[in-house]
C-alpha cells in the first residue's frame, strides 16, 4: 500500500494547514503537489516564468518543506513554476535553497528537466517522430526554431528516475498533472489502473470533493484500486465527485491519455465507505507506445491597449455601432497614412461582450461600458503608433457626424498601455520516445544547512 497526500491542486493556490498537518500525522509515503497551470494563457510558457507571485511560492513551499522534513518521506512537485519551463525549474530550486538555509535543513535536490531544445525537435519532425495530435496546428522547423520555450510533459518513469536518486525533494519540469502521483504507487506494485485513475481524481486536491477550496487530501493506493480521503474537516467524497473528475479537462469521461499508454475507467465500481472517504476499483491501465506530449510557446506580437469609459446613456446603448465606426475610421486613417500593414484591431466593450463577443446573448445594459481597445501589430514601435491613430476616436468620436462632440473617460494617461511581446501556443503534438529519459534531464544537488 502507498498512502499519498497532495496538500493542494497547485502551489500558489493556498491550503487548509490544519488538514496538512492532519496528513503528516496518517503518515505518507510520499507529498506530491502540482505546481502547474495554462488556464492564464501562453506567456507564461514563452517566457519561462511563474504567474504566481515568488512570495505566496516561497510561503506555501515553507510549509511543504516543515511537513517533508517531520514527515521524513519525498516531497515532488510536478510543473513548476506554473509552466515547467527550465527557467521555472531553477527559479523554485532558488527558492528551495533559500528555505533550505532559513530552515536549517540539509536536503538532496533533484531537478527533473523537460525543456526542448527546437533544433533538435525540427530534426526529430524530419526524422518523423513528432506526430500531430487531433485539430493541431501544422508545423515545421521554421515554427519549431521560432519557439521561445518547448517542453515535453514527464510521465511516472521520470518522477521515478528522480525519486530512485534518493532525493528529499525533487523539482520537476512540465509534468502530466497525474504523473507525481501515480510514479510511486506504480513503482511499489500498486494496481496500475488505480493508480493512474486515483492520480487523476487528485491531481487538483480536494476539487474533487464537496468542498473544493479546502485544498489537502490523501489517496491510498493498494493490489487492487484506491481510496480518497478528503481531509479538510468539512471536505466529503461521494462517488458522484470522484467519478465525475475524469470529465475534468479530459474530453473523454473514460479514457485518459498518458505516456506510455492510456487509463480506462469504463468498468471503475465506486463505493462510498462512509461519509467521507470513496473507494475505487475496476480501472484498468492499457499500455501503448512511449509518447510525451509537446508544449510549446512563440512570440504572436507585440500589443498595446487603450481603455475609455463611456457613461451617456445613448453611447452605452450604442456601444457596438460606437467601437465599431471607430475600428473603421481607425483602419481608413492608417491605411492613408501607413499604407498597406500587417496588424490586428479590435474594441472589447467590458460591461456588454468582452468575454463572448458576438457569442453573447444577455442584452441587459449596463450603467457604463468599458471600451477596451486592443492593438496587435508585429513590432513594439508599429502597435503604439496604431494605438494612437486610435486614441482620438476613443476620447471624442460620435455616433452621427451632425452631433456635438462627445468626451470619455480615459482612466490612465497616457491612455495607451505597452503590453510588450504576446505568445501563442503553437504545438499540440507528442514526441515519441524509446527511452522515457531521453527528452529529459536529471541534475541531483547535495543542498547542506543542517
Amino acid at each position: 500500500m502507498t498512502r499519498v497526500l497532495i496538500p493542494t491542486g497547485a502551489l500558489g493556490l493556498g491550503y487548509d494547514r490544519a488538514a496538512l498537518a492532519l496528513g503528516v500525522a496518517n503518515r505518507p509515503d510520499i507529498i506530491a503537489v502540482d505546481g502547474g497551470s495554462t488556464d492564464s494563457g501562453p506567456s507564461y510558457l514563452g517566457r519561462g516564468v511563474s504567474k504566481y507571485s515568488r512570495a505566496s511560492t516561497k510561503a506555501e513551499w515553507r510549509d511543504l518543506m516543515r511537513a517533508r522534513a517531520e514527515a521524513g518521506v519525498p516531497l515532488v512537485i510536478g510543473t513548476s513554476g506554473t509552466c515547467g519551463a527550465d527557467l521555472a525549474v531553477d527559479w523554485l530550486y532558488d527558492i528551495t535553497v533559500e528555505l533550505a538555509a532559513e530552515l536549517g535543513q540539509s536536503v538532496k535536490v533533484a531537478r527533473l528537466y523537460s525543456g526542448q531544445n527546437g533544433a533538435e525537435m525540427a530534426r526529430a519532425l524530419a526524422a518523423g517522430q513528432i506526430r500531430a495530435l487531433p485539430a493541431a496546428p501544422e508545423i515545421s522547423e521554421e515554427l519549431l526554431l521560432s519557439c521561445t520555450n518547448i517542453v515535453a510533459l514527464a510521465g511516472a518513469e521520470q518522477i521515478q528516475a528522480a525519486l530512485a536518486t534518493g532525493a528529499d525533494i525533487v523539482i520537476a519540469g512540465r509534468t502530466t498533472d497525474t504523473a507525481i502521483i501515480a510514479a510511486l504507487p506504480l513503482a511499489r506494485g500498486d494496481h496500475a489502473g488505480g493508480a493512474w485513475h486515483g492520480a487523476k481524481v487528485g491531481e487538483c486536491g480536494a476539487i474533487a470533493t464537496t468542498h473544493p477550496a479546502s485544498g489537502t487530501i490523501q489517496i491510498d493506493f493498494d493490489a487492487t484500486g484506491f481510496t480518497f480521503t478528503p481531509l479538510g474537516e468539512e471536505a466529503r467524497a461521494t462517488p458522484f465527485t470522484v467519478s465525475a473528475h475524469m470529465l475534468y479537462e479530459n474530453s473523454d469521461p473514460y479514457i485518459l491519455y498518458e505516456p506510455g499508454g492510456h487509463l480506462d475507467v469504463t468498468a471503475a465500481r465506486y463505493q462510498a465507505l462512509d461519509a467521507r472517504q470513496v473507494r475505487v476499483e475496476g480501472s484498468v491501465w492499457v499500455p501503448g507506445d512511449y509518447t510525451v506530449k509537446l508544449e510549446g510557446a512563440r512570440v504572436a506580437g507585440y500589443q498595446v491597449v487603450a481603455l475609455a469609459l463611456l457613461r451617456d446613456r445613448r453611447y452605452v446603448e450604442n456601444a457596438r455601432r460606437w467601437a465599431d465606426d471607430c475600428i473603421a475610421q481607425t483602419r481608413a486613417k492608417v491605411a492613408e497614412r501607413l499604407g498597406d500593414i500587417d496588424y490586428d484591431l479590435e474594441i472589447r466593450l467590458i460591461g456588454v461582450d468582452a468575454t463572448l463577443g458576438a457569442l453573447e446573448t444577455r442584452r441587459t445594459l449596463p450603467v457604463e461600458v468599458g471600451a477596451l481597445g486592443i492593438i496587435t501589430a508585429p513590432s513594439e514601435a508599429l502597435a503604439g503608433e496604431i494605438a494612437k491613430f486610435l486614441n482620438p476616436y476613443l476620447l471624442h468620436h460620435a455616433l452621427e457626424a451632425e452631433e456635438a462632440m462627445p468626451t470619455f473617460a480615459f482612466p490612465f494617461s497616457p491612455a495607451e498601455m505597452n503590453r510588450g511581446a504576446i505568445y501563442e501556443f503553437c504545438l499540440n503534438h507528442v514526441l515519441q520516445l524509446q527511452d522515457p529519459m531521453a527528452a529529459f534531464r536529471l541534475d541531483v544537488t547535495e543542498v547542506n544547512h543542517g
